[in-house]
Order: C-alpha cells, then sequence, then structure tokens
C-alpha cells in the first residue's frame, strides 16, 4: 500500500493509493524561511508578548472547546440514531410488514454504513475516535445487559436476533458493535482499510443474506446453506459499497486515489472476502468476525 501525503487548505495530509509520491517537508517550504533579528527586551515587547500568549491560549481553549461540543453532539446523534433504527424496524416487524431475518438483516446494512458515514461529524481532535467508538460500545452494552437477561427488551430481540433468544445477543450482534468500535479506534479516517472493513461486513454480507434467501435455489457445491446468487451479490454489492465509501470520504478530502488502480483492488478484496464469507465454517468462527479479518488482511497486502 503505497501512501503520500500532501498538504491541503485544511492543513491535513490526503492518501493516495497506486502512486508513491514524498510528502513534502515543512523545513523546504519557502515560507516557513525568516531571518533573526537581534533587538534587546523591553518592558513594552515583554508586554506585548505576554498579550500575545494570553490570546493564542484563549484561542486554543475556545478550539478545544469547540471540538468537544462537536464530538459530544456527533456521539449523542449515533447512539439516538442508533436507537431509533432497532425502534424504527422492531415496529415494522411487529405490524409485519417485514419479516424478522429482513428486519434483522436491514438493521446490520444500515447501522453499520450509517456509522462509518457519520464519521466526518466529528472533529479534528486525536480524540474524536473514542467519541465515535462509545456509540457502538453503548450498543453493546445494551446487548451484553439483554443476553445474559438481566434486562428483557423484546424489540431489540425481534430485530437483530434469528430466533428471538437472549443468548444470540452475545454472539453475532455483539461481534458486530464491536467490530464498528475498534475499526473508528485503529482505522478511523487515517486508513481506507477500515473503510472497507466496515463496507464488506455491514453492507457487502448483509445483501448476500437477503438475496440468498430470497434468490438461492442453486447452492454452493461445497457448502449447501451458502447460494451462488448470496455470493455473487456480496461480491457485486461489497464492491460497490467500497467504492462508494471511498469515493466519499475522496470527497470530503480525506484520502486522494487513483481509481483505475484502486478499482482493481478493491475488486481483489471483495473476492477475498466473498470466498471466506462462503466457507462452511460458520459454526466454528462467525461472518462478523471472519469476514472483516479478511478483508483487512487483504487490504493491507494489496492496497
Amino acid at each position: 500500500m503505497a501512501i503520500h501525503l500532501k498538504l491541503n487548505t485544511h492543513h491535513h495530509c490526503s492518501r493516495s493509493f497506486g502512486t508513491a509520491q514524498p510528502c513534502p517537508s515543512y523545513s523546504n517550504l519557502t515560507f516557513f524561511h525568516f531571518h533573526r533579528h537581534h533587538y534587546p527586551f523591553s518592558e513594552t515587547t515583554l508586554k506585548h508578548n505576554s498579550a500575545a500568549s494570553t490570546v493564542v491560549s484563549r484561542r486554543a481553549l475556545l478550539s478545544s472547546d469547540a471540538a468537544l461540543f462537536q464530538d459530544v453532539g456527533a456521539t449523542a446523534f449515533l447512539v439516538t440514531g442508533g436507537y431509533s433504527l432497532v425502534s424504527v424496524f422492531d415496529n415494522l416487524t411487529h405490524r409485519n410488514i417485514i419479516s424478522q431475518n429482513l428486519s434483522r438483516k436491514l438493521v446490520h446494512i444500515i447501522s453499520g454504513l450509517l456509522f462509518v458515514a457519520a464519521w466526518p461529524l466529528f472533529s479534528a481532535s486525536p480524540e474524536a475516535r473514542y467519541f465515535a467508538s462509545l456509540a457502538p460500545f453503548i450498543n453493546g452494552l445494551r446487548l451484553v445487559v439483554n443476553g445474559l437477561s438481566l434486562a428483557t427488551d423484546e424489540g431489540l430481540l425481534k430485530s437483530v436476533t434469528r430466533e428471538g433468544k437472549p443468548e444470540e445477543l452475545l454472539r453475532g450482534p455483539l461481534y458486530y458493535v464491536l467490530i464498528l468500535a475498534l475499526s473508528a479506534i485503529f482505522f478511523w479516517r487515517d486508513s481506507p482499510v477500515g473503510l472497507l472493513l466496515l463496507a464488506m461486513m455491514s453492507g457487502g454480507d448483509g445483501i448476500a443474506d437477503i438475496m440468498g434467501r430470497k434468490f438461492g435455489y442453486v447452492k454452493l457445491p461445497y457448502n449447501q446453506k451458502k447460494s451462488w446468487a448470496g455470493s455473487i451479490s456480496m461480491f457485486t454489492f461489497g464492491f460497490l459499497i467500497s467504492m462508494g465509501m471511498l469515493y466519499y470520504f475522496s470527497v470530503l478530502g480525506y484520502f486522494q486515489f487513483d481509481w483505475n488502480l484502486t478499482a482493481q483492488r478493491v475488486a481483489v478484496v471483495s473476492f477475498v472476502a466473498t470466498v471466506v464469507e462462503s466457507l462452511p465454517t460458520a459454526e466454528q468462527i462467525d461472518d462478523n468476525i471472519s469476514v472483516p479479518l479478511a478483508t483487512m488482511v487483504t487490504a493491507y497486502l494489496c492496497m
């Protein structure tokens, strides 16, 4: 994976894949050149410097407060949005408008993609990624509480489990929210690997299940629980959603890509993730672990 840093008007670096250009050294920039002049210190100079330092300190404090306010607001938005999403699909399931399986997968798809899409709402502070991770961690705590039957949320059970059993919350759904949180912490907006990982886990895997249930008449020869329709859908939509996420973040200035080369490499990532998802290993390792892990490793190797 070849990465170069590039200055822009927002003073952050963009990543470019497929090219290898060095980041410009700050020491070589002409506007950093200056001449040193020696003047005797005076009371007026000291007062001026003291006042300037006070102004800078106040500006830094205001900037820090603004970043904190922005991050808290974005976190509250994510937590509220996640809870509302589950409530909406619980209502649809309760009214028999959609099936429980479809509800579960739609929550799986939408919640993950909206979580990633909301990352630009957070500030540029180093702590922003941890604020973002709070939303899935809070949802994870909710899953643990209900999974251990310390509380009972019928809507949650209907929306995110296969059979409506509390212990199911401690497997796939819990792995899912933990992967969301860890992706924010370890990848954030600094690496497209996190975007690909969540796009394949949320979008690709989710759509594979929906299409496989509806059109999966022809099963895979090595796994009768998976179908060609599901696998083809995972590869196609995983690729498209991944490219869409990369484009979204590139438009916002976080990355720059050689799109022809990037498309080829994303296709490889999607193919490997699809193959891993199709293997008869669901009893040994959950798809919410195997798919993001395969995506991460492949993306590191070929991007």
